[in-house]
């Protein structure tokens, strides 16, 4: 009989009824228009989802918040450094068609409606992807979405600026329509309170140098991190469902990349699209999304039916 004790599990275990009772008091500020026009266009959250699941994370943020401002005032009386603003960072991490775009709307709704009224921003790292032309010129425009394809550099200096509260910090904007980063585009992020970035491999550690010289990830500046998880089956049923209602809708326009997918018949672009996910999509979830769930501090797990059937939770 092996007597060897057993290291304690990482993670707090929460049926969605669980996890809903701990919104205590909280109350609910979105209605259902809210969620209905925060949602993306394959994910049916509902206003109860809403109140059940993300009301409680953000009473749990709440605290987080206010921890991470009493560490930060310690710091700056020990060091007799000048008071400021310090940006709460929570990172949104999960497969293509998980439905990351829609936790961090949401969520940046709930949270700007906080009593203080906080400020709060949202940046994907759909912006540091490299322009089609690099890919194209290294031969990995194929890998779009992996690792690789990302400028880490720049993406790991903008959350620098963040974190030292640059103001008018400046994000790449890229279009889907083109599928490409619009040269010359930007949006600018101003000191928030709150900073919201969803990404495919925002919590990948990277390589650590042999010589032991300290190197910065992205996850490194992140106060709070979320995965949002589902079986693979069920990740593969929204792709495809959420690339037939963009063929129905986005692809239809003249300037969009994916144009000619609307041109082909439903059985046509249905094997493109079952191509795009198994050569593409799929291998990058097993190789680079998935394995970087467990250093996550939340994961939201979904069921079939799109819905977060269970929540855990790091412990501290």
């Amino acid at each position: 009989m092996d007597k060897r004790i057993k290291p304690p599990a990482p993670y707090h275990h929460f049926t969605k009824a669980q996890w809903s009772n701990l919104r205590a008091d909280e109350k609910m500020t979105l209605s259902r228009e809210d969620v209905k026009r925060l949602r993306t266009l394959s994910d049916p959250i509902s206003l109860e989802e809403a109140e059940d699941v993300y009301l409680p994370l953000t009473r749990l943020l709440s605290f987080y918040v206010e921890a991470v401002q009493g560490l930060h005032n310690v710091s700056t009386r020990f060091l007799d450094t000048p008071d400021q603003k310090v940006p709460f960072i929570i990172g949104v991490a999960g497969s293509v068609a998980v439905g990351k775009s829609t936790t961090a709307r949401i969520l940046r709704a709930l949270l700007q409606r906080w009593p203080a009224s906080p400020k709060v921003d949202l940046v994907t790292t759909d912006g540091f992807l490299h322009p089609n032309a690099v890919l194209e010129e290294r031969g990995i425009m194929e890998r779009k979405g992996f690792p690789e394809s990302y400028d880490r550099a720049r993406f790991v200096a903008f959350l620098a600026d963040i974190k030292s509260g640059k103001a008018d910090v400046a994000v790449p904007v890229y279009s889907h329509l083109v599928y490409d980063v619009v040269p010359g585009e930007f949006v600018t992020i101003d000191r928030p309170d709150i900073l919201i970035v969803e990404g495919l491999n925002i919590l990948q550690p990277g390589d650590l140098p042999r010589t032991g010289k300290p190197i910065l990830f992205a996850s490194d500046f992140l106060d709070f991190s979320i995965y949002i998880d589902a079986a693979e089956s069920d990740l593969r049923d929204w792709f495809m469902e959420r690339f037939f209602r963009l063929r129905e809708t986005a692809f239809q326009d003249p300037t969009s990349f994916f144009h000619r997918f609307s041109q082909m018949s439903r059985d046509e672009a249905g094997a493109l699209g079952k191509m795009v996910w198994e050569t593409i999509n799929l291998p990058n979830l097993v190789d680079n999304v998935l394995p970087t769930r467990g250093r996550a501090d939340l994961i939201l797990k979904k069921g079939p039916s799109h819905t977060i059937e269970e929540v855990q939770l790091r412990r501290v």
